[in-house]
């Protein structure tokens, strides 16, 4: 008894040694903080309430055009996700990949500086520049999640990827400090969140400082994903792309027809499904909602996303050690619980009353989130920044353990799949209820209903 513990001591050092240095571990969770302002900047705090509130002829009619934009990009990545993951594993290698879809990346983000306010013949090419940059950043995001079982061992998983989504909202805090205190002013009084006037002689009435978000999202993924093709070791090559493409055909359609004989697995991604589309829904409209309902301007909409961003990094942070110690299916529970009930709150508040109870309105002019309503709206947005990292963090880390480990980078493609398949219906609908009702509450509230399936789907999961 005594040999066999220690020669199984002995295996886990070994196993251990297997393990790549902190650099590279370090450097792998760069990537989070590389492609983080592109969620922070763009798809939520600065450029889709720009392009609702300037843009778009309306509120409405913007918020209908994102959703669409938004949902066509997703049937895109949920049809290829799969196929592409399956090729990954195959070939072995994981950064060609990781480099390809990131320069969509930047190609896209880049182009949306032509964003011109008040200009509608751009919208079809500006929303073309969205959906290449939203189908870059999700395939990056699969093959780097890929590297997450080479990295460390199985005990720290959970660790490492609330460690990454708490990195990468540190990176979206700084770079929408970097944005509303040193770029993007308040076009009438052409001055920034820190009284500066913009740098590079960024014009506020044609709001250069929102547009420069687009270019700036490509530049600063360029710098920090750096270090992870430096110092993160790559899977070797397996085979050429050619083979690994039937081989990798091969295996994927072996993996859906077991799915049925893996239950957790199967519903698990169902849940996946469901409640990311519902997440992926609230992140990209909570800007373009609060917009809309309190009228804020770009920097109220960052100041809020900054405010968020900092839940956020305790939320993942926490929830990373919250996933070691009771495992993923609960920090997952628990997430979901409280975002149900931020999104069912913040459905009763407009911006003169709370829960139907009539509050003071904010004072024009008046002090920044001056206003109850404003407050409680800010309040309610801490609960979903706190709970949306770790739900989003846990869910890997829990497919990282149901998921079979020499098709990992397959599973993370059905994983995006199963995140991205019906993740243009919630868009879509928003988008069409919004579009058909004059109402942004309307849209809203569908994402109520998709939070619940996640639920019911999820307890049915053994881990």
């Amino acid at each position: 008894m005594t040999a066999t513990m220690q020669t199984g001591a002995g295996d886990a050092k070994a196993t251990t040694k297997d393990y790549p240095g902190r650099a590279a571990v370090i450097s792998w969770i760069f990537f989070d903080w590389a492609a983080q302002p592109y969620f922070t900047l763009i798809t939520t705090f600065v450029f889709a309430p720009y392009f609702a509130s300037f843009v778009a002829p309306d509120a409405a009619s913007g918020q209908a055009l994102w959703g669409f934009a938004t949902a066509a990009a997703g049937l895109a990545i949920a049809l290829l996700s799969p196929v592409l993951g399956a090729i990954a594993d195959a070939s072995g290698r994981r950064k060609p990949w990781i480099a390809g879809f990131g320069a969509l990346l930047v190609i896209g983000s880049s182009a949306m500086w032509i964003g011109k306010p008040g200009n509608p013949d751009i919208i079809p090419m500006l929303l073309l520049a969205y959906a290449i940059a939203s189908v870059g950043v999700e395939f990056a995001t699969v093959f780097n999640n890929a590297m997450m079982p080479t990295l460390v061992p199985p005990d720290r998983i959970g660790r490492l990827s609330g460690t990454g989504w708490a990195t990468g909202y540190v990176g979206g805090i700084l770079s929408l400090v970097l944005v509303l205190g040193f770029l993007a002013a308040n076009a009438e009084t052409g001055r920034t969140l820190f009284g500066f006037t913009p740098l590079f002689g960024l014009d506020p009435v044609m709001h250069e400082g929102d547009r420069i978000t687009g270019p700036l999202t490509g530049l600063w993924f360029i710098i920090f994903v750096t270090p992870m093709f430096l110092f993160t070791p790559d899977y070797p090559a397996k085979r050429p792309l050619r083979e690994a493409l039937g081989e990798g055909l091969r295996e994927l359609r072996e993996s859906l027809s077991s799915l049925p004989r893996q239950k957790s697995l199967a519903r698990f991604l169902l849940a996946n499904m469901i409640y990311t589309d519902g997440l992926v829904s609230l992140f990209a409209f909570g800007g373009i909602y609060a917009a809309g309902t309190f009228g804020w301007d770009t920097i109220r909409i960052g100041t809020f996303g900054i405010i968020l961003a900092v839940a956020g990094t305790f939320g993942g942070w926490i929830g990373g050690k919250l996933d070691d110690a009771f495992g993923p299916k609960r920090v997952i529970t628990g997430s979901l619980v409280i975002l149900l009930f931020a999104i069912v709150v913040i459905l009763t508040v407009n911006k003169d009353s709370i829960l139907f109870i009539p509050v003071a309105p904010p004072v024009p002019g008046g002090a920044l989130f001056a206003g109850a309503a404003e407050r409680a709206y800010i309040v309610l947005g801490c609960l979903i920044g706190a709970t949306g990292a770790p739900l989003q963090a846990a869910s890997r880390s829990l497919l990282i353990r149901l998921a079979p480990k020499d098709r990992i980078a397959q599973y993370f493609g059905l994983f995006a799949l199963t995140g991205k398949v019906t993740s243009f219906i919630g868009p879509l609908l928003i988008g069409a209820i919004t579009a058909a009702t004059a109402s942004q509450k309307a849209g809203m509230a569908v994402l109520v209903a998709f939070f619940v399936a996640g639920l019911a789907l999820l307890a049915k999961v053994r881990e």
